[in-house]
């Protein structure tokens, strides 16, 4: 199967973190004892599917992954990657954007 064009222009930081996901998830099933065969069962995904998971392949969905970390147990982790909260650039962008004064609206006169 060819490369699909995304995974051509990926960053180097993120082939890494995708990588480091992997490895994570291997170590995780791991110490679960649980074989390769059981993770791509419970995931609902073909064995060769999971293999690239825990090889940080980027052409798995992210819904595999996501089902990887649930059934390991670390599934609710997801749901706060891109939390508003945490968003600290964000939150910068997003002061710098303030207003230097505020001031009440004026009431329109009755005619």
């Amino acid at each position: 199967m060819p490369p699909r064009p995304t995974t051509k222009i990926l960053p180097r930081q993120v082939k890494a973190a995708l990588t480091k996901l992997g490895h994570d998830i291997s170590v995780a099933r791991r110490r679960r004892r649980l074989t390769t065969a059981m993770m791509a069962e419970r995931i609902g995904a073909t064995r060769p599917t999971y293999f690239r998971i825990e090889n940080g392949h980027p052409g798995v969905s992210m819904g595999a992954y996501a089902m990887a970390l649930y059934t390991l147990g670390l599934g609710t982790q997801v749901g706060e990657l891109a939390d508003p909260g945490r968003d600290d650039q964000g939150i910068l962008l997003e002061v710098e954007q303030l207003p230097a004064r505020v001031r009440p609206r004026k009431e329109p006169r009755p005619l």
